[in-house]
C-alpha cells in the first residue's frame, strides 16, 4: 500500500502572509476608519517634534526659552486629560474628538504666524491641550466597538499606526523646513482637518446608550471621578504607567545629552533613536500575535523589566552599536507594554465610564511629558548620567513588582475582585448578536468575535448566581 503524501509545507512568503491576513481580519469597518483617522493624524505631527528648533534657530530665542515652550505644552496636555474624558462620558466619542481636532487644526496654524514671546507661549499651552484633548475619546470608541478578545490587537495596530506615522512625517518635517516653517504650521493644520472629516463621514457615536435606551431600563450608575479616584486597583495601575513613562520620557530628553557629554553627536543619537522607530514598525504586530492571549501580569511584568534595564544598559554604552543595543531593549518592552497596558486599563474600565477612566490614563502620560526632562536633567547635574540610568534600572524593577503584586488575581476570577462599578452589559447601542444566531467560522479563518470557532447555542438553564456585567468580567469570561 503506497504511503500516502505529506502536503507540502507553505513557504516562507505563504506563511507571512497569512500571518498578515490573520493579524487584521476579524475587526469592524469603524475600527479601521478610526485607526485611517490616527495614522493621517500622526502623518501630520510636524509641530511637536520640531518646536525646539523652530524656537531656537529660526526664531532666535534661547534654549532656556525653547524649554519654557515645551513644559507649557506639556501643561496643556496635563489640564486636558481628565476633563476631555469628562467630555467623552457627557458629549460623546464622535463630538469630543471633533472638537479637540478642529481646535487643534485652529490652534497650530495661529502658532505658526505668532512672533511675540508671550503669545508663542500661551498658544503653545492651547495647542497641547487641544492635541491631547482626542485621546481618552479615540480610546474610549475603540474599546466600544472591539470586542475583548480583539482588544490587545486592536490597541496594537493603533499603536503601529502612530509609529508608522510618526517616523514618516519626522522625515517629511525636516524637508518641509527647509522651505519655511510656516509650512510645517498649515501642513499639520491640513491633516488634523483631514482626520476630522473622516472623523465626521465615517465614524458614528458609540458612546453606550446614545440614542438607544429602552423604555424602563434601569438607569446606568453614575461614574465620576470621585469614582475613578477612588479605585484604588485602576489608580494603582497608573501610578505604575507614571514610572514606565518617566523612564520611555528619558530617551528624548536624557539620551541625547548622556551622547553628547560622551562626544557623540546629533547625528549619532538620530541613527540610534532610529532604532526605536523602525523595530515597532517591524515587531508590533508579530509580537502582538504571539502575547495576545498571555496574562497580561506576566507581559506587564516583562516588559517593566526590559524598559527598567533596557535604559540601565546606557550607562555601559560606550559606542553607537552599544547605545542603540541599549535602546532595542526598551524598546521591546514598549511593544509589549504599550497594547496590554491599554487592554487593561479598558478591562478595568465600567462601561459608560470609559472616558473619566481614559483621561486619568491619559494623565498619567502628560504628567511624564511634563517632568521626565526635569528630573533627569536634575539627576544628571548633580549626579551624573550613570546614576540616572541606575536609577531607571531602579524603577523598572519596582514597576515589575508593582504589577506583579497587583494582578495576581485580576477582576473577575472572583467574587470578591471581579465585584466592581456597576455597568449594564456592554455597548447595549450596539448589541452584539445572540449566542444562537453566531455563524460557524469557516475553514481557515482566524476566530473572531464575528466569527467563533464553531457553532454556539444558549444554555437553556440560566445561570444560578448573578453574573457581573461590567467590563472587566466579560473580558474574563471571553478568555
Amino acid at each position: 500500500m503506497p504511503t500516502p503524501k505529506l502536503p507540502p509545507r507553505p513557504t516562507l512568503p505563504a506563511r507571512l502572509r497569512r500571518a498578515a491576513v490573520e493579524s487584521v481580519s476579524g475587526l469592524p469597518r469603524q475600527f479601521w476608519w478610526l485607526w485611517t483617522s490616527t495614522l493621517i493624524n500622526r502623518l501630520g505631527a510636524f509641530v511637536a517634534t520640531f518646536l525646539a528648533l523652530y524656537l531656537t534657530v529660526e526664531r532666535g530665542y534661547s534654549a532656556s526659552y525653547a524649554g519654557l515652550v515645551g513644559a507649557l505644552y506639556g501643561l496643556g496636555g496635563v489640564l486636558s486629560s481628565v476633563g476631555a474624558g469628562v467630555l467623552t462620558d457627557r458629549l460623546g466619542r464622535r463630538p469630543t474628538m471633533l472638537i479637540a481636532q478642529l481646535s487643534t487644526a485652529a490652534s497650530v496654524a495661529l502658532l505658526g504666524f505668532m512672533t511675540d514671546p508671550v503669545a508663542i507661549a500661551a498658544v503653545a499651552c492651547v495647542v497641547g491641550m487641544a492635541s491631547n484633548a482626542s485621546r481618552p475619546a479615540v480610546q474610549a470608541m475603540m474599546a466600544d466597538i472591539v470586542a475583548p478578545e480583539d482588544r490587545v490587537r486592536a490597541f496594537s495596530l493603533n499603536y503601529w499606526a502612530i509609529n508608522l506615522g510618526f517616523a514618516v512625517s519626522s522625515t517629511a518635517a525636516g524637508l518641509i523646513a527647509q522651505h519655511g516653517y510656516l509650512a510645517l504650521f498649515l501642513g499639520e493644520a491640513t491633516l488634523v482637518l483631514a482626520c476630522a472629516l473622516v472623523v465626521f463621514r465615517k465614524l458614528p457615536e458609540t458612546r453606550p446608550g446614545h440614542g438607544h435606551e429602552a423604555a424602563g431600563a434601569p438607569a446606568p450608575a453614575a461614574v465620576s471621578l470621585r469614582t475613578v479616584l477612588r479605585d484604588g486597583r485602576f489608580m494603582t495601575v497608573v501610578g505604575l504607567n507614571l514610572l514606565l513613562a518617566l523612564l520611555f520620557q528619558q530617551a528624548y530628553v536624557s539620551m541625547p545629552v548622556s551622547m553628547g557629554q560622551d562626544g557623540f553627536s546629533s547625528a549619532d543619537f538620530g541613527m540610534v533613536i532610529a532604532v526605536n522607530g523602525i523595530l515597532i514598525v517591524l515587531l508590533q504586530i508579530p509580537v502582538t500575535r504571539f502575547i495576545e492571549h498571555r496574562s497580561p501580569a506576566m507581559l506587564l511584568v516583562g516588559s517593566a523589566l526590559l524598559a527598567g534595564y533596557g535604559f540601565g544598559l546606557t550607562a555601559l554604552a560606550g559606542s553607537v552599536a552599544m547605545y542603540a543595543v541599549a535602546v532595542a531593549v526598551w524598546t521591546l518592552g514598549e511593544i509589549i507594554n504599550s497594547p496590554t497596558q491599554m487592554g487593561l486599563v479598558v478591562r478595568l474600565s465600567p462601561v459608560h465610564g470609559r472616558g473619566r477612566y481614559q483621561g486619568m490614563y491619559a494623565l498619567s502620560w502628560s504628567i511624564a511629558s511634563l517632568t521626565a526632562p526635569l528630573l533627569g536633567g536634575t539627576v544628571i547635574d548633580h549626579y551624573g548620567a550613570n546614576a540616572l540610568w541606575a536609577g531607571c534600572a531602579a524603577v523598572g524593577t519596582v514597576a515589575a513588582a508593582g504589577y506583579g503584586l497587583l494582578l495576581r488575581r485580576l477582576p473577575g476570577q472572583d467574587p470578591h475582585t471581579a465585584r466592581r462599578v456597576s455597568a449594564p452589559a456592554e455597548n447595549p447601542s450596539n448589541p452584539a448578536p445572540t449566542a444562537d444566531t453566531l455563524p460557524a467560522c469557516p475553514p481557515g479563518k482566524r476566530p473572531s468575535s464575528a466569527c467563533p470557532a464553531g457553532p454556539r447555542t444558549s444554555s437553556p438553564t440560566p445561570s444560578p448566581t448573578p453574573v457581573p456585567t461590567n467590563d472587566a468580567a466579560r473580558a474574563v469570561r471571553s478568555r
